[in-house]
């Protein structure tokens, strides 16, 4: 691959139906040569479960083939259909502001096992569809994956196995992490506290590590989904952002970006359509 790209995201669901023709005659007017297509299109590809539509991704592919341009396709997973959030609300993600209301993108549980069940289902069934369109070159991984704020029942329980492993003695664990401090001392696993209020520095730093982790293996998890369909010619990828306070922007405390990059063939794309001019 010896090309520069220069490429934008293409939203064809939502635009006017006759706007493709036109907007890809200015891309290539404009020099684009290559579009990212579908992170955001769950809703649209499965309106209800189990039944699919494929309708814009296929039009949008055989247009960009056509015209020389190449696609990039996103696994359609940061943004969950209202019908899954309905029928299994327990996806949504809990911070301590309580379980997220659906509307939101990025408001899932990424560790909750009925949210991976739905999530492989559509990935898989994607790939599938349009594994071997030439326009491809290339899969992004969900989309500015991170863990949300997740302090939920899943969340909370790994960490706890986590610890036990490496800690299979309690007096090591309130010894090596101070918890004899302000009373903190725990002597039954089963007596382990929710950890989004601790007072403790130790623990509090060990959960946002264990959350981290968790970004890391679901991207890791879906890259080897998106492995098994994956022609030898396409990369995949990930477009991590920044954190964004105040238009400053920094390292995203949220993923660990460089562990979570092991997975990815290609080195990640960093998301800057939050940038405005001041």
């Amino acid at each position: 691959m010896s090309d520069l790209f220069y490429g934008v995201a293409y939203y064809d669901e939502y635009m006017p139906e006759d706007r493709l023709a036109k907007d890809i005659a200015l891309m290539r007017e404009t020099g684009i040569n290559v579009v990212r297509i579908a992170e955001s299109t769950w809703s649209t590809l499965e309106p209800q479960e189990g039944e699919y539509n494929f309708y814009h991704i296929d039009r949008v592919l055989d247009a960009m083939h056509e015209a020389g341009i190449a696609v990039i396709i996103g696994t359609p997973t940061y943004a969950v259909p209202a019908w899954l959030a309905a029928k299994h609300p327990d996806i949504l993600v809990t911070t301590v502001d309580g379980q997220q209301k659906y509307g939101p993108r990025q408001i899932m549980d990424i560790v909750n096992p009925t949210f991976r069940r739905y999530a492989e289902k559509i990935i898989r069934t994607l790939m599938a569809h349009v594994q071997h369109h030439p326009a491809i070159i290339g899969w992004q991984l969900d989309n500015e994956t991170k863990h949300y704020d997740n302090i939920g029942r899943y969340m909370q329980e790994g960490f706890v196995r986590s610890l036990r492993e490496q800690y299979p003695d309690l007096a090591r664990l309130n010894k090596d992490f101070g918890l004899d401090y302000w009373s903190n001392r725990i002597d039954s696993w089963q007596d382990f506290p929710p950890v989004e209020n601790t007072i403790n520095a130790s623990l509090a730093c060990a959960f946002s590590r264990y959350q981290r982790q968790q970004v890391t293996e679901y991207l890791a998890w879906q890259a080897d989904i998106v492995r098994e369909y994956a022609q030898p010619h396409q990369f995949v990828t990930h477009n991590f952002d920044f954190e964004w306070r105040g238009y400053s922007y920094g390292v995203q405390p949220r993923v660990d970006h460089f562990a979570a990059a092991q997975a990815l063939i290609l080195p990640v794309s960093i998301s800057i359509t939050r940038v405005r001019s001041t």
